[in-house]
């Protein structure tokens, strides 16, 4: 799909793909494919999460305890394939809590460092302003 808006860095964000994942799987139990279509549907295509840092996602955070898999079966009719699922755990749901709260205090750090964007869409910060130097 291609498509023109920006995407964000992976490393701006890659301290946030488990929040993500477990925001999508506090819904409901889910499997990689789909987690990974959600996280780019949820935000525009501005973020497509990787296939190797989804699934390095999982590894971490099931042995953590913040998720479980198991695997489904396929459906009666016999179509489709046995999936690998995850979901979220209660020890998750504390995990998912913490990373909210770090986010809005994050935030709150970053901003002061951010000057007011202009009125032109695709600007987001303005220059920084050259120092005149001592005794200037």
């Amino acid at each position: 799909m291609a498509n023109d808006s920006p995407q964000i860095s992976s490393d701006v964000i890659r301290g946030y793909n488990d929040t993500m994942i477990l925001y999508i799987l506090s819904q409901r139990p889910s499997y990689g494919y789909e987690i990974s279509k959600q996280i780019r549907t949820m935000t525009d295509d501005k973020y497509v999460i990787k296939e190797t840092t989804l699934y390095s996602a999982f590894t971490r955070m099931e042995k953590n305890g913040y998720i479980e898999s198991y695997v489904a079966e396929p459906d009666e009719t016999g179509s489709g394939k046995k999936r690998t699922y995850y979901k979220i755990t209660e020890a998750g749901r504390s995990y998912y809590g913490e990373k909210c709260r770090e986010w809005v205090l994050t935030k709150e750090v970053v901003e002061h460092f951010m000057q007011p964007a202009l009125p032109e869409k695709d600007v987001i910060c303005l220059p920084m302003q050259e120092d005149a130097g001592p005794g200037d």
